[in-house]
């Protein structure tokens, strides 16, 4: 490599060069190219320095608004007073002006005179024809810049530092021609970054719109194929309502004050409620295969809100050893274990219940609404959780994926302005697809399969 010596060039040492230049070009020093200025701040509590001031005071936080590069004003301006009485400088129109902490490397050409305060290493030029040169060339070379920053607090260049920094200058032509083609091609790259940021925000958005869109298909019926062999889904409503009549006669079920059955008739939906009969066309958000049928949520399982013993009674929660789950606790997939405990004596003397292995538990209050969990130990929850405890021939993960689909909708639903919430009686009258169960395998199998392959594929 060539090394330019002349008699007024600074001492610039060979091993300082990052890398090789043209022939005609030089390394020098930035307080070669012109005075390195810091700023300062005027007396904030003395009138003088700031009322009716006419002359732009910039600070870093000023620098966050501009676009271009050039500055001409900031959030404030000092008077001559405040100039004379403090450490800034009055800088001339197209200097630099450089910040040289939190954070460093905000950059702008003076579009005017103005000063700055003492988060700035500026610098007036000896020629202003290379401003615009020199402009982005402290760009690209701010991380080495700030890289010889020191503080503990916060990074700081000093003036020395600053003016230390080495730049490879051409020719004065050649500098415009330099400056002339990356402005010709910054909104290209501005494009480029913007598209990038647009494709990056997509990339990461992408499986979960595309899981929204598998559960969506996947609830209509569309991933799988339906065999006529499978027992139709109004048969398993048949034996799901033998079912609860003997679990009433049991006294373990309660008798509901309201029994919702559907049926079709001229390819119309009609709910017959306690023995009156409407149309529920409108309510039907989808079509669904013809051996699968339409029934509200309450009708295919036995569903409860949880309770919050006493906290002021330590018997109901001092070596306790029956899990008490709350919202936070819902993970959208299967909870093992559960942080806190309640005792025996919490469920005999509240209205807590306990769970068995396999409920389906949803999150009714605040933003936690529509929160999944299926539970794989018998755990009780407290008030803001709603639990599904199946009948026989309803598949717990497809009803935990069915719900899971419907997350949007149901928050919709949710009412309250503090602390939203969607009640238990909301949720057991929202309608459910029912499938025969040998397909609400199949569909949860086909789910599965597909998130498994999109996670993998997310992770490559």
């Amino acid at each position: 490599m060539v090394i330019k010596t002349t008699d007024n060039l600074p001492s610039v040492s060979q091993q300082d060069f990052p890398f090789e230049i043209p022939k005609s070009w030089v390394w020098v020093r930035l307080d070669f190219l012109g005075e390195i200025i810091g700023g300062g701040t005027p007396k904030t509590n003395e009138d003088d320095n700031w009322n009716k001031g006419s002359i732009p005071w910039i600070t870093p936080a000023d620098m966050k608004y501009i676009s271009g590069k050039y500055i001409s004003k900031g959030n404030r301006n000092i008077t001559e007073n405040g100039l004379r009485s403090s450490s800034t400088r009055l800088l001339s129109k197209n200097s630099i002006v450089y910040s040289s902490r939190a954070p460093i490397g905000y950059i702008a050409i003076t579009e005017t005179e103005l000063c700055t305060n003492q988060g700035f290493k500026s610098i007036d030029l000896y020629n202003k024809e290379i401003v615009d040169y020199l402009y982005y060339s402290l760009i690209y070379f701010t991380p080495e810049i700030q890289s010889r920053a020191s503080g503990t607090t916060f990074k700081e260049i000093s003036g020395t530092a600053f003016g230390n920094t080495i730049i490879p200058l051409p020719p004065l032509n050649e500098q415009k021609r330099i400056v002339a083609k990356i402005e010709e091609l910054l909104p290209y790259i501005e494009q480029y970054a913007e598209k990038e940021e647009k494709l990056t925000a997509l990339h990461q958005q992408f499986p979960e719109q595309l899981k929204k869109s598998i559960l969506q298909a996947a609830i209509q019926g569309k991933l799988t194929k339906q065999d006529p062999n499978d027992e139709p889904a109004l048969v398993l409503i048949e034996r799901i309502k033998a079912e609860k009549l003997r679990l009433i006669a049991e006294k373990k079920l309660k008798k509901p004050k309201v029994v919702s059955e559907i049926i079709l008739r001229d390819n119309l939906p009609y709910e017959i409620i306690n023995g009156e009969e409407r149309c529920i066309a409108d309510e039907v958000p989808f079509e669904i295969p013809e051996n699968w049928c339409w029934v509200r949520l309450g009708e295919i399982g036995n569903w409860g809100a949880g309770a919050t013993p006493n906290r002021h009674e330590p018997k109901y929660y001092e070596n306790g050893t029956i899990p008490w789950l709350k919202t936070g606790d819902l993970n959208d997939g299967i909870i093992t274990e559960i942080p806190e405990y309640i005792t025996e004596l919490a469920i005999e003397k509240t209205s807590v219940k306990l769970n068995p292995v396999g409920s389906v538990l949803i999150a009714m209050y605040g933003a936690t609404i529509g929160k999944l969990g299926i539970l794989n130990i018998e755990a009780t929850t407290n008030q803001a959780c709603c639990a599904c405890i199946p009948y026989t021939g309803i598949y717990n993960k497809y009803l935990f994926y069915y719900l899971m689909s419907q997350k949007t909708e149901l928050q919709k639903r949710s009412e309250g302005s503090g602390q939203p919430n969607i009640s238990k009686e909301k949720i057991v009258n929202y309608l459910f697809p029912l499938p025969p169960l040998n397909e609400q395998k199949c569909i949860v199998e086909k789910i599965e399969t597909l998130f498994s392959t999109l996670q993998n594929l997310s992770h490559n």
